[in-house]
């Protein structure tokens, strides 16, 4: 079997792509390798994606690229994105061009070729607004987007509903709630407040730290990525959208205390009040995707952030050298 996997060389991408790999499964790996974050890391990544894995240097939007490239894969996994909430503000276009043109790319590859059986793509929480009830239930309407990232996610969604409807397309939608662990992304929140606690700078949390999310390892993400891998749609519900999280809520500053006793040193805090596209909590609900594969979160908070931490330091160290 071969698969194709967009942002392969990103976090959750390089992830995903591991595991198939480890299955015997042949991997065709995509990313642009934008300057989003630190590059090398990002050449870190594929480096260690080596037997049954080809990496082709390009940018999802470009359609008729991505389309010599996923001639005769059987499923494809879309997790390529320009990502970031706060970003998206200052940045607006990058959205437009990898969420929207790259998204559209994508369903045209599925859409026109004769291998594809089952496309698998990202979208996000942050879909659910700022007004949702708790726990996030994927029968919410998602229809108040706080953000233009999500609003892009959300699109995507809709987007690809209405290829499985005019096409027939077989596709699945996963809403990512909060991703963290090794080889993750720097722009991420525990990732920044790591590099600040280490370099003893202050690191700033909304609400004092009192905003609530739901952190999610990232080898319970691709558990579930594989369960849905494993379990695609038949034709009585070809466009499924599930929840991919941890369904606990955390607090922020109890997240910044595991990195403090993990790498030894205490944070310099500062706090500012929450930004409006930021949710006050976010928590997922994930007994759709538990009923279809079985999907049960099993890292905890107090389990994953120390095997960040390790990951971490080794990193810091090996990245100057690279």
């Amino acid at each position: 079997m071969r698969v194709l996997v967009t942002g392969a060389a990103g976090f959750v991408g390089y992830h995903i792509s591991e595991a198939l790999l480890a299955r015997g499964i042949e991997v065709v790996g995509v990313d642009d390798l934008n300057p989003y974050y630190d590059v090398r890391l990002k050449q870190a990544r594929l480096r260690r994606l080596r037997k049954g894995f080809t990496f082709h240097h390009l940018d999802i939007a470009d359609h008729e690229a991505v389309r010599r490239v996923g001639e005769g894969v059987e499923v494809i996994l879309h997790v390529a994105a320009q990502a970031g909430v706060r970003y998206s503000l200052d940045n607006p276009f990058a959205y437009a061009v990898s969420n929207l043109t790259g998204h559209l790319s994508i369903l045209e590859v599925a859409r026109h070729s004769k291998s594809v059986k089952h496309l698998i793509y990202a979208s996000s929480s942050s879909v659910y607004g700022t007004g949702s009830a708790l726990p996030y239930e994927e029968t919410e309407r998602a229809d108040r987007p706080s953000s233009l990232y999500a609003a892009t996610k959300r699109a995507d969604e809709l987007m690809s509903a209405s290829y499985t409807h005019l096409f027939g397309l077989k596709q699945t939608g996963l809403r990512f709630f909060t991703v963290y662990g090794p080889w993750g992304r720097p722009d991420m929140a525990y990732f920044g407040f790591a590099e600040a606690i280490m370099e003893g700078v202050p690191l700033t949390l909304y609400e004092n730290g009192m905003l609530k999310r739901d952190f999610t390892y990232i080898d319970d993400i691709v558990a579930g990525v594989l369960g849905v891998f494993d379990h695609p749609p038949g034709e009585e519900a070809p466009h499924r959208v599930f929840n991919i999280g941890n369904r606990r809520a955390e607090y922020v500053r109890d997240l910044v205390g595991l990195l403090e006793r993990h790498l030894g040193i205490g944070a310099k805090i500062v706090s500012l009040p929450k930004p409006d596209a930021d949710p006050v909590e976010t928590c997922a609900d994930v007994s759709a995707l538990h009923r279809l594969c079985g999907y049960t979160p099993r890292t905890r908070l107090e389990e994953g952030i120390p095997r960040f931490v390790a990951w971490y330091k080794d990193w810091r160290v090996k990245r100057t050298a690279v």
